[in-house]
């Protein structure tokens, strides 16, 4: 691996520990001098390494350069006088002292997490935050992701911030009074991450493989605490592991989905599926059914190769206990697509036309292939209509494929 490869990939790893470390003993308040004295580390490491070659233990070199560099920051400045040695002083702490234990860190992420996803900070402000501060993505990779600009990412960072602000929000794993509905908010942060990474309609490239990790990452410092690894983010956790396994199989080299049924097996990653069965096990030790547990049950039955009746039947058992507990049109197409493999197109069809999801591509997609070996005109006319409504380049280029046979003819 090339200097500046390994840089890059320490820069997403050491970024949040730096940040959040320093934003624990300095106060959320000085997040950005924080910000600055982790970017200020990585510039010395790109000086330095390229002369003094890349240290045996690179991670702990950078933490212990952020560790001189804001000792240095601070002492220098009016800040560290005026307010952090007071408050040191008032904690019983005579000396400044930066704890850079495997512990200490894993809390100051884990607390930074709690306070970005503060349900008082919107959803899109919380996703860029964590991408910034918990994932070290640069702005123009933030921006990219999104398919929008530098100015809208920075503004939604800068709102948040404020908000942290503003609120007064602490970095600290919240007490058990609030730790249910807390922990939800960050679940539901990570579980929108993974989704934007796993189908991308605000990105020209589907599938964003480098969300997905960073998910799988946010989930497993939840499941690091005893207190936050509960039946909820073990469920989550299986989902992602599930869902990840079929990353590869899933877009042709051109970047077009490659449906399910039409993916190759071999590819598929067996270890995430393990992963995946385990979290789901440890999940199945609380005496409770979530959202995510079930979608984790479902997707874990996709990672079953044999198509059976078995297979469609606890799937489709599964979308139904599911939209009792979880209504979402997405879901309920994916209900009907399993009803169609245990009961036949026309089945489906009955079912899928009471929705009238007039403006989903999805709905319209679904038409298209239950209308297969039915009725040629009506499935033309579905697939049209998915054209019209689908929102990226590289799904309407998919979809003209499928629609390829009807001008043969």
């Amino acid at each position: 691996m090339e200097r500046n490869d390994i840089i890059s990939n320490l820069f997403r790893s050491e970024f949040s520990k730096i940040v959040s470390v320093l934003s624990n003993i300095f106060g959320i308040d000085h997040i950005e001098i924080a910000e600055d004295i982790a970017s200020e580390t990585f510039l010395t490491a790109m000086e330095t390494w390229p002369y003094k070659g890349i240290p045996k233990n690179p991670s702990a070199w950078l933490l212990e350069v952020a560790k001189n560099k804001a000792k240095n920051h601070f002492t220098r400045n009016g800040i560290f006088r005026d307010k952090i040695a007071k408050q040191l002083q008032e904690n019983g702490i005579e000396d400044l002292s930066i704890d850079l234990s495997d512990k200490n860190i894993a809390d100051s992420q884990l607390q930074m997490l709690f306070a970005v996803c503060h349900p008082t900070i919107s959803e899109k402000s919380q996703i860029s935050l964590a991408l910034r501060i918990l994932c070290g993505f640069g702005i123009d990779e933030i921006a990219d992701a999104f398919l929008t600009n530098k100015e809208t990412i920075n503004k939604r960072i800068h709102r948040a911030k404020e908000k942290l602000r503003s609120e007064n929000i602490p970095m600290e794993i919240p007490s058990n009074d609030y730790m249910v509905s807390r922990l939800d908010s960050v679940l539901r942060t990570i579980y929108l991450l993974f989704n934007e990474g796993y189908y991308s309609e605000s990105s020209s490239t589907l599938v964003r493989k480098e969300l997905c990790l960073e998910a799988m990452n946010l989930n497993y410092l939840l499941l690091q605490n005893s207190r936050t690894n509960t039946h909820f983010s073990n469920s989550l956790m299986s989902l992602i592991c599930f869902h990840s396994s079929r990353l590869e199989a899933r877009l042709t080299d051109s970047g077009e989905i490659i449906l399910y049924q039409d993916q190759d097996e071999k590819i598929w990653n067996t270890e995430l599926v393990e992963k995946g069965f385990y979290y789901l096990q440890q999940a199945s030790k609380w005496e409770t059914v979530s959202k995510y547990y079930l979608e984790a049950s479902i997707a874990y039955w996709h990672t079953v190769k044999k198509d059976s009746k078995e297979k469609w039947e606890s799937i489709f058992k599964l979308y139904n206990i599911l939209l009792k507990i979880d209504y979402t049109p997405i879901a309920d197409l994916n209900r009907i697509f399993a009803l169609s493999k245990i009961e036949g197109n026309e089945s489906a069809l009955a079912e899928a036309e009471k929705l009238q999801l007039e403006y989903n591509h999805f709905y319209h997609l679904l038409l298209g292939e239950l209308y297969k070996g039915l009725d040629e005109n009506k499935e033309k006319d579905a697939f049209d209509k998915a054209l019209q409504l689908c929102k990226t380049e590289t799904e309407r280029k998919s979809i003209r494929q499928k629609m390829e046979r009807f001008h043969k003819h």
